[in-house]
């Protein structure tokens, strides 16, 4: 383990390097970040899932960092290179830049300008010329016209002398600093409308001339202007005034006013237009897009975690309907753990108009299979379905609730899907997935790919890789922090539980189907390839109801079950009698259990678990109503007052439905009295508002709102 780095992430996350040596050693044994960051407190100093995801971050960078290290010290190594100070520098370098700068001198090259001058023996005249004590610069480039060598006269030597030059200012790691650092602080990144593309890129109008200081410029502003200059849409610069380059370093690199000095000046801003600039430019067009890249992935998986750990309404039976005029209202029934127990189409609106009779068959399905609730998709239809509903008067107390339909369609064509329901078409498929969102948003949603589920920004735009990684880590820990029921949980749930993946979740599939529910924990140990690891990993996030193992039901690991039953025989209760036990605190003081193995984190876990056992992180279910009154954009008007959904938050605002098939958006300007730097500090996915319309568009369809507090 490098020394050299546990040291840098220590002092970036001001944490111990005790801390850092632990955390990898854990993650290197195969330990994932939920496992660590709950069941080895101890361990890493009780480091969070969001310090730990940063801490493998930097050690990832810093991995690549050294081995590029290596790298350039063997490559100078086998160029018998062994300038002491220079080595130093190289060992001392910070980041990629500033090594790669050191290293631009010696790295191989291919033919260039400066090369192609030197091999014609103009490198004597280039270094007297940027000496500057040449009394008579016409006599001394008499010297080296030879039109052998390919130099006929005055002009082709001082170019070449200057090609040099150009290249040697290019390579000084200070030169290189100095115009990074003015990248970085002034930089304009500026757009223009590609000539002839007008009309074609009308989506990029805000584009066509736009010019603002890059370091400033969000996420979303920066990763639109990319795209439309990778669409060809835009033309796209982003750099800062060459003229005040040439001042800052003319005043350090030219001395004197003669004939070499002018020479100089003029090699100086070949650099900086031809060499210098080009290769910033790139260097640093590439770090503002991986930071508005990271902004957006940050802001998706935000969003994606609040989707995920929506309020579920529980175990309750459900009629979902995925609304449609056409071709109807696809219905389903499903029980209180989501099967499907009947399947059928309605159809209650035009062109067929049978209101009657889908009235009549809904009232008979809520009776026939004991409903609680009714789910209804927010697509086509949606709200004329909700109205039906709304009017209808039931035998029972039935709760009608709008669901989010995005990517329930996706959904219902997957491979997931299929293999859930091979006699049944996408249209029942679909609807299921609006049911059993009501019943429980995260073990739904995980079958569906988070790029589908309507929360992202940019996500196009963005690395594919980058946006993989972050949304299953994120998907991971959302599983992990709820908790899964082991004897009812989908393959797809399964395989983010933390140790399992897909191999795994489908042999424990397979091993309930064919030997019935799961009886403890322990019995997880006969599926095939679940060993050791994998049970240590996942043990502790799998939960068993009604086992035989009372403490199977909780998030206490297995591992700690003795310590459990040494604080039952000292509260001289029974482990059931100290399960959901309020008391239990007052009856187990932690520090009396503390040992060499396990800490008071640990033991203040286990209280609280045993405390309030299998405890959701996520909010209670609360129902919401549109207003009745508003269906259509027509319904709306400027200066109204309505409630809202938040259904999607980027860095420029949040997205609002109000019920009505166009959505509104709250720019950031409007969540406040004050600065909004990011929306997500005040709002959060399904969030339930009240907004005042404060512009329409209808011919453009946009809604502008504003925040009512």
């Amino acid at each position: 383990m490098n020394e050299r780095i546990i040291k840098h992430i220590a002092a970036e996350l001001a944490v111990e390097l005790w801390q850092v040596k632990n955390t990898l050693e854990l993650h290197d044994g195969g330990a994932t970040i939920p496992f660590i960051a709950r069941y080895r407190k101890e361990v890493t100093g009780s480091l969070t899932d969001e310090q730990i995801i940063k801490l493998l971050a930097l050690h990832q960078q810093q991995t690549e960092l050294e081995k590029r290290r290596e790298s350039i010290l063997k490559s100078l190594e086998e160029q018998d290179i062994h300038d002491e100070g220079l080595i130093q520098k190289i060992n001392e370098a910070e980041n990629m830049s500033r090594l790669e700068d050191l290293y631009l001198p010696y790295r191989p090259k291919r033919k260039t300008r400066g090369s192609m001058a030197m091999e014609k023996g103009l490198e004597p005249l280039a270094k007297m010329i940027m000496s500057e004590k040449i009394n008579n610069l016409t006599s001394t480039v008499l010297g080296f016209i030879d039109s052998k060598n390919g130099i006929n006269d005055e002009k082709e030597a001082l170019q070449g002398a200057r090609d040099i030059m150009a290249e040697w200012f290019n390579e000084t790691d200070w030169i290189r600093s100095s115009i990074r650092r003015l990248f970085q602080y002034e930089a304009q990144i500026t757009s223009t409308i590609t000539k002839g593309k007008e009309e074609e890129g009308a989506k990029y109008q805000s584009y066509f001339d736009w010019s603002e200081p890059a370091k400033k410029a969000s996420s979303h502003r920066i990763l639109a202007m990319f795209r439309g200059e990778n669409e060809g849409f835009l033309k796209v610069k982003v750099v800062p005034s060459e003229d005040k380059a040439f001042q800052q370093l003319s005043n350090k690199i030219i001395r004197s006013y003669g004939e070499a000095a002018k020479q100089k000046e003029m090699a100086l801003k070949d650099s900086i237009g031809r060499l210098l600039f080009p290769s910033l430019e790139t260097e640093y067009r590439k770090e503002i897009r991986e930071k508005a890249e990271l902004s957006a992935v940050k802001v998706f998986s935000d969003n994606l975690r609040q989707l995920l750990l929506a309020p579920p309404m529980g175990m309750v039976n459900v009629l979902a309907i995925d609304p449609g005029f056409r071709t109807g209202c696809k219905v389903v029934c499903l029980d209180k753990n989501g099967n499907l127990l009947h399947n059928e189409t309605i159809y209650p609106h035009p062109p067929q108009n049978k209101t009657a009779d889908a009235v009549k068959k809904i009232k008979s399905l809520v009776n026939a299979y004991n409903i609680d609730a009714i789910a209804i998709g927010n697509g086509t239809a949606g709200r004329e379905t909700e109205n039906l509903i709304q009017r209808t008067r039931f035998d029972k107390d039935v709760t009608a609730v709008v669901v989010n339909e995005d990517g329930a369609s996706v959904y219902s064509a997957s491979e997931i899907a299929r293999k859930e329901f091979p006699e049944y078409d996408v249209t029942v498929r679909g609807s299921v997935s609006i049911g059993r969102r009501l019943q429980d948003p995260l073990s739904e949603m995980v079958k569906i790919d988070p790029k589908s589920l309507g929360v992202g920004q940019y996500q196009h735009d963005i690395n594919p890789k980058l946006l993989k990684e972050n949304l299953q880590t994120t998907v991971e820990l959302c599983v992990n922090a709820v908790g899964i029921t082991l004897n009812s949980a989908s393959e797809a749930l399964l395989t983010y539980v933390s140790g399992v993946g897909p191999t795994l979740a489908k042999n424990i599939i397979e091993y309930r189907n064919e030997n019935g529910d799961f009886k403890n924990r322990n019995e997880l140990k006969k599926v095939k390839g679940l060993g050791a690891k994998a049970f240590e990993q996942a043990a502790g996030f799998l939960r068993i109801k009604d086992g035989n193992e009372p403490l199977d039901s909780s998030a206490v690991h297995p591992e700690n079950y003795k310590i459990v039953k040494q604080m039952a025989v000292k509260a001289k209760l029974t482990v059931g009698a100290l399960i959901g036990n309020p008391k239990v605190k007052e009856l187990i003081h932690a520090e009396d259990f503390v040992s060499e193995e396990v800490g008071l984190p640990t033991l203040k876990d286990i209280l609280d678990e045993l405390e309030k056992p299998g405890r959701d992180p996520r909010k209670k279910f609360n129902l919401f109503q549109f207003d009745p009154n508003i269906r259509t954009m027509d319904d709306l008007s400027v200066g109204m007052t309505l409630p809202g959904v938040v259904t999607n938050i980027t860095d420029f605002g949040a997205f609002v439905d109000m019920g009505i098939h166009t959505g509104g958006l709250i720019h950031k300007s409007q969540i406040a009295d004050e600065f909004v730097s990011h929306p997500s500090d005040y709002l959060s996915i399904n969030q339930q508002v009240q907004v005042k319309v404060i512009e329409l568009d209808k011919e453009r369809k946009r809604i502008s709102l504003q925040l009512v507090r």
